[in-house]
């Protein structure tokens, strides 16, 4: 970081997190009040450790930022624990140290990320001296990117990519760019659009894998809830709405209107990216003269409901396995879409909106083999819903192909664990002789 005016642009960010510092607190007391952060851990957001660190050997840190970064790389934190290495593995939200805490605690320490300012990373890593550090996707953080530097331990960013947006940001400050690009070891790309961008920014080791969450275990489902769901609903013709965002709940109300009456006994699942939006939501649908159930109330769907609300967290295998067909949000109102591989894996047939930039080689692949259909508005999504709630042998055509669509993309796990190994070994040989010393020392 030899620029004067990149040296400049970093020391503003330090410096602001320096004089920002005190006014945290605030901020994540607001976060608490929001159901963001989780009170009893709040010490660990500031790099104070709520565990003790495993001692001897080396210790692995893994951060994923949220649910679906924490559940691609699941598989690949389970295979380096299986190795006998010790791994403390970072995430930023409560529903992802549930996940964390359901899925992968018996092989994982769970602590929440350290905040991005220089005396709570410190911490962080005094205590934990981590020996590698693993980040999944997206997450850059200048303050934590340069003291693993300063302290020499490889930096690795795995199943990575970057937004049209973050790409056009950081193109913008070139300088600032390379200068933070350039600490990672390896970067380990989704795809070749997202390594020719890291490239061009000045990482200096990138390997294309693929997408880590079509390696990922299909969304789990709990068989008492599905059962109950399901009996509910009976025979009824249904489709799900997911990962809305705001407009979107509108525009799937009005395209129930239209087609209950051409399909009796309609019913539409909702189930909204953010789940704190379920009242309003229900108050929006009710204004609309829909009759709404909610999933978070405990209520179940009966034969004069037309809108389940699914505004719980955790479920989305439920409802997917509920239904054939589903519209995936944040592409029509919003931008970027939502991943669609957790619905192409249960066989789902997949509608979208045209904005998947985010999401860009899985929807080319679903809408090449004809797993997902682009959608422009109430009226396209209302004559493709009612065309394949018609006809049967077009909803399995489109799940088949969906499914099909997720198996060509295995393969990321492989190869992403080929790209690690130079880091990983020397680390499992560590872990081999130190179990060989106290062997030889027990004789």
């Amino acid at each position: 970081m030899s620029d004067p005016m990149t040296r400049a642009a970093f020391a503003a960010y330090r410096l602001a997190g320096v004089f920002g510092y005190p006014f945290i607190k605030p901020y994540v007391g607001w976060r608490v009040a929001r159901g963001k952060e989780d009170k009893r851990r709040l010490k660990e957001r500031y790099g104070i450790a709520g565990m003790i660190r495993p001692e001897p050997g080396p210790l692995v840190w893994i951060h994923a930022a949220s649910v679906g970064e924490s559940a691609a790389v699941a598989p690949l934190v389970r295979t380096i624990a299986a190795d006998g290495l010790a791994v403390v593995m970072t995430t930023g939200t409560t529903t992802s140290a549930q996940f964390v805490e359901d899925r992968l605690a018996d092989c994982v320490i769970h602590q929440y990320v350290p905040l991005d300012v220089r005396p709570a990373v410190r911490r962080f890593l005094d205590h934990w001296r981590p020996d590698l550090a693993i980040v999944a996707e997206s997450e850059i953080w200048p303050v934590t990117i340069h003291e693993l530097s300063a302290r020499r331990i490889p930096q690795i960013l795995v199943n990575a990519r970057l937004s049209d947006r973050s790409y056009q940001r950081w193109k913008g400050r070139p300088r600032l760019a390379e200068a933070l690009f350039e600490n990672f070891a390896q970067v380990v790309a989704q795809s070749d659009i997202d390594a020719e961008r890291f490239r061009l920014l000045g990482a200096p080791g990138v390997t294309l894998a693929g997408n880590l969450k079509a390696d990922a275990e299909p969304l789990p489902a709990d068989p008492a809830s599905l059962a109950e769901l399901d009996a509910a609903i009976g025979l009824r013709p249904r489709f799900a709405a997911i990962s809305t965002h705001p407009g979107e709940e509108e525009i799937v109300a009005e395209v129930h209107e239209r087609l209950k009456w051409r399909h009796e006994g309609l019913l539409t699942l909702v189930v909204p990216r953010h789940v704190e939006r379920g009242a309003a939501i229900a108050r929006m649908l009710a204004g609309k003269g829909l009759v709404v159930k909610r999933r978070s109330l405990g209520e179940l769907p009966d034969q004069d409901t037309d809108v389940y609300l699914g505004d719980t967290m955790g479920e989305l295998g439920v409802y997917l396995r509920l239904c054939e067909i589903a519209f995936i949000g944040k592409s029509i109102t919003g931008q970027g879409g939502q991943n669609p591989i957790e619905a192409a894996m249960l066989s789902t047939g997949i509608l979208t909106g045209r904005y998947v930039q985010n999401f860009r080689d899985s929807y080319q692949r679903l809408l090449r083999n004809g797993g997902a259909r682009l959608v422009r508005d109430t009226d396209t999504l209302a004559a493709q819903l009612d065309g394949l709630l018609l006809d049967p042998m077009q909803r399995m055509a489109m799940a088949g192909a969906a499914l099909r669509s997720v198996d060509e993309m295995r393969g990321a796990l492989e190869r992403t664990l080929a790209a690690l190994d130079p880091f990983l070994h020397p680390l499992r040989l560590s872990v081999s002789l130190e179990r060989r010393g106290r062997v030889v020392a027990g004789r």
